[in-house]
């Protein structure tokens, strides 16, 4: 049986792959999409989000605007790395609905209440967070946390700290210390599994959401090439969904790790305790290899399996 998820997230190219990914794995049940503020304002990247599922013919999904700032401190757009809509590169048509009349956190407790979910949370984490404080009991339903964020080692908005949780570490700290089955896909195995300007551009000729990629990618290598000298790509937050779909891609350790929210040169750095030196019991499960290739091979080839088909939630191949 398809595992069912909420993916809550802040299209954003990345998101925005992951996005595709879900609806194009038959493993995954997507119950919804929930927004949250962080590549870009919670307006630009709700629109985002239902334009991706325009994309793939998904409109039975149902989509909520959540958190439009963090938890304590002001927002922080990525227009440097995803532009001024979030997704530029592509013609981005306007989105063909609105969004739920409902914020993030009630869609999640509503479906959470019908029966158990996965969330897979691969923006800043204020919505988890306020979901966990307004819904305690909504911590015994949630099967498992699968986020993307964080990393043992350097970050990419600061020297120490990954952006998402950076963005919002409070939340961030919350759901580490929740108790709830915590996966963590961090830089450290997202950095060493990048697609090619090559493989991307490869997936033009196979349809509406292949060339959609495409051209998200043209976009998105251009900050990758000046930063990092090489156009290709993390897809940070589609590998956090590809873990869930073939686990086998990611080695994970059981390891104890901790947001820090202090206001200093470390805000936002998840400390991992790789050699257990703390004496602190693990309360997360965090990536610490990847097979690279075999995320691409299943990114590429799951994207171009969409072609030009609707997707129900019933129907996903």
């Amino acid at each position: 049986m398809p595992t069912p998820v909420i993916i809550d997230c802040d299209p954003g190219h990345d998101d925005a792959m992951a996005l595709l990914l879900a609806l194009a794995s038959p493993e995954l049940e997507l119950a919804a999409v929930t927004t949250v503020a962080g590549n870009q304002t919670i307006e630009k990247v709700t629109a985002n989000a239902v334009r991706v599922l325009d994309i793939a013919g998904a409109d039975a999904i149902p989509v909520a605007a959540g958190a439009d700032r963090p938890l304590v401190h002001p927002a922080r757009v990525a227009s440097e790395v995803h532009g001024e809509t979030g997704l530029d590169g592509p013609e981005l048509l306007p989105p063909s609905r609105e969004p739920e009349p409902v914020h993030a956190v009630e869609l999640m407790a509503r479906l959470l209440r019908e029966r158990p979910l996965t969330l897979v949370a691969v923006g800043p984490l204020t919505n988890v967070a306020l979901l966990l404080a307004l819904h305690p009991w909504a911590a015994d339903r949630i099967e498992r946390i699968v986020l993307m964020g964080g990393a043992i080692a350097e970050g990419n908005v600061t020297p120490a700290a990954e952006f998402n949780i950076w963005c919002d570490a409070e939340a961030a700290q919350r759901v580490f210390s929740s108790g709830i089955d915590v996966a963590m896909v961090g830089l450290d195995v997202t950095h060493r599994a990048r697609l090619t300007p090559q493989r991307a551009e490869g997936l033009r000729a196979s349809g509406r959401a292949g060339a959609f990629v495409a051209d998200l990618h043209a976009f998105y290598s251009r900050f990758h090439a000046t930063i990092y000298g090489d156009a290709a790509t993390p897809v940070h937050d589609a590998l956090a969904v590809a873990s869930l779909i073939r686990p086998a891609l990611l080695h994970l350790e059981p390891l104890h790790a901790e947001v820090d929210t202090s206001l200093g040169l470390c805000r936002g750095r998840t400390v991992v305790d790789r050699w257990r030196r703390t004496g602190l019991e693990p309360n997360s499960q965090v990536a610490v290899d990847v097979d690279g290739d075999g995320f691409i091979d299943l990114l590429c080839s799951r994207i171009a399996s969409l072609g030009e088909r609707r997707v129900s939630p019933s129907a996903r191949a």
